[in-house]
């Protein structure tokens, strides 16, 4: 018995050796972490197995243009396309052709196909709300450019991106005032109107009303829409021409009309500039070429490059900053030598 206890015994100390010196080439080979490691959270540890995250998904806005009823648009339209392409934005774009219809279908459309953002540029003020609360209720944030609509519910919209059109109509109305302060009797004025019922028509008309009210010689003999298109200009004032045997002044809402007008002021035997002072809108290069030429008057700058400040508000929005409800563009004003001056570095 005393002898089975002793050999016992020893096996027993010998596995305790065996356990112990384990233990100990575990240590050896598998160190502690130092306290700097055991402290550096889970997330900090080295994932050269895992694979690259996938990259941002990219950005799709759905505009609806107005159409491409004038340089102006065409101008306007370049801008969105190549700013939406320097942003790396997925561009989905319609033209309404100058048709409220055709732009609420679009934008229909661009909410089921889920787009990011959709901006666009109304054909008229009114006749929105609709739509546009359908937008909301997907989720869809929408931006205004160029052209305002008339709600009353300014969540409907994230922000309108655009001129001051009502300060556009102060400045040709300012002009005239100035450059007809010394004529004797009245000063005979007809008006080219842009399409019925769009915001620039209505600024730009109130706001040269606004200017020349306190002026009684100064007076509107005529006064009709030219759809912002250049056949319609010539169109139009041809009309005036047969109507009214005295007319100092044209005050046209864009270039284009006022271009279509200078062609029937020219067949009528007059000379545009002189015999018939013309005010235009936008500045566009014909029309500046026109101006420089002494065909035009005065040109009221509307800059139709838009995109890149479109592109910056959509990615604001998105990114869930806060931006101005109203962002105004920068503008100027020419006089015929003035425009002869720019013309040379014009961009559009």
């Amino acid at each position: 018995m005393k002898r089975f206890g002793k050999l016992s015994l020893l096996a027993v100390l010998a596995l305790m050796m065996v356990v112990v010196a384990a233990c100990g080439k575990k240590n050896e080979t598998s160190p502690s972490p130092s306290a700097s490691q055991a402290a550096a959270p889970a997330s900090e540890s080295p994932k050269a197995s895992e694979p690259a995250p996938p990259a941002d998904k990219k950005i799709v806005l759905g505009f609806a243009q107005v159409g491409a009823e004038s340089g102006w648009r065409t101008a306007n339209t370049k801008s969105i396309q190549e700013s939406a392409a320097a942003a790396g934005i997925d561009l989905k774009f319609s033209d309404a052709q100058q048709k409220q219809e055709n732009q609420i279908k679009a934008i229909r459309s661009y909410i089921q196909q889920k787009v990011d953002v959709i901006a666009f540029s109304p054909v008229v003020e009114s006749g929105w709300d609709t739509v546009l609360k359908e937008a909301k209720d997907a989720g869809i944030p929408v931006i205004l450019t160029d052209r305002a609509v008339d709600s009353k519910d300014t969540s409907l919209y994230r922000t309108f991106i655009g001129s001051d059109f009502v300060e556009e109509g102060r400045k040709a109305g300012q002009w005239l005032v100035e450059a007809t302060k010394d004529a004797q009797g009245d000063v005979n004025i007809v008006q080219l109107e842009g399409t019925t019922g769009s915001a620039p028509a209505n600024d730009r008309m109130a706001g040269f009303k606004e200017v020349i009210k306190d002026h009684p010689n100064l007076k509107i003999i005529a006064s009709q829409t030219g759809d912002f298109t250049r056949a319609k200009g010539k169109e139009v004032m041809q009309a005036f021409l047969q109507a009214h045997k005295k007319i100092d002044v044209l005050y046209a809402h864009n270039d284009d009309m006022a271009l279509g007008a200078i062609q029937a002021i020219e067949a009528a035997g007059l000379k545009p500039g002189v015999d018939i002072k013309i005010i235009s809108v936008d500045g566009v290069h014909d029309g500046m070429q026109a101006a420089s030429e002494g065909k035009i008057n005065y040109i009221v700058e509307c800059n139709p490059l838009l995109g890149p400040q479109l592109m910056d508000a959509v990615k604001d929005v998105l990114a869930g900053k806060e931006i101005p409800q109203r962002i105004v563009t920068k503008e100027s004003a020419f006089t015929s030598e003035q425009a002869k001056e720019a013309l040379p570095t014009r961009q559009y």
